[in-house]
């Protein structure tokens, strides 16, 4: 069912991994998908090409989402060619994997601007028209790591807890202009940063494997379609961890 039909979504980080899986599950629920991305400019074209090939509309942005005009000259592109941005979905993300004695003051700097101070720019930018519209959807792509130790470092722990007390922040203070904010946690989910060797094995996950893009996709799809819920983290780790 085309349940997003006539809206418009904005998927940041969105040429590989998760944020794909998200961007062809959204055009496929019928919304028009602005692909975001940074560096991998080809991979975003594919993204919007397989989309267009199952009759989907979209478009491919570049935009470094943890700088302030960047991010206005993206959403201003995107509402110039698809329309107002209905559904955001802030998946844009950096994992440097350090220990605690060789992280560097840059370094965390670098992943709070790109994996928190992103999020709420691009929320910052979308939220007025949401708001006027009484419509809006906010999904925030966090971590298992919001919670637990996880294989990267501290800095990427803070960055995804930031993402989480974010949302909730945001939630209590729109939905009552018919605005949600929610927050999707995967944890060991297949993607290049574990096939790079994150997580050599699965044989700790108690459902034995590595979860998907694709039933990432679904967790998100699942808080979009739900105007009652809003404030809370979705996790998905296979039986890892509770919330």
């Amino acid at each position: 069912m085309k349940t997003l039909a006539g809206r418009t979504a904005l998927v940041t980080g969105a040429s590989r991994g998760i944020g794909r899986a998200v961007a062809l599950s959204l055009a496929e629920a019928g919304a028009a998908v602005a692909v975001n991305y940074r560096e991998r400019a080809a991979d975003a074209r594919d993204v919007v090409a397989a989309i267009r090939r199952n009759g989907g509309k979209a478009m491919d942005v570049a935009a470094d989402v943890s700088d302030a005009r960047a991010v206005a000259e993206m959403v201003a592109a995107v509402e110039h060619e698809l329309g107002p941005v209905d559904v955001l979905v802030n998946n844009a993300g950096l994992a440097i994997i350090r220990s605690i004695d060789d992280l560097t003051e840059e370094e965390f700097d670098r992943t709070i601007a790109v994996n928190l101070k992103s999020a709420f720019l691009c929320t910052k930018a979308v939220l007025p028209g949401m708001r006027a519209r009484k419509w809006g959807r906010i999904v925030n792509i966090s971590s298992g790591a919001a919670r637990g130790a996880g294989g990267i470092g501290p800095h990427y722990n803070a960055s995804k807890a930031g993402m989480e007390g974010l949302t909730r922040g945001y939630a209590a203070r729109v939905v009552k202009d018919g605005v949600t904010v929610n927050a999707v946690a995967p944890s060991l989910i297949e993607t290049d940063m574990v096939r790079a060797g994150l997580a050599s094995s699965p044989d700790r996950i108690p459902l034995g494997r590595f979860g998907t893009a694709e039933e990432c996709a679904q967790a998100v799809l699942m808080v979009i379609g739900n105007a009652y819920m809003t404030g809370q983290t979705v996790a998905l780790s296979g039986g890892l961890s509770f919330l």
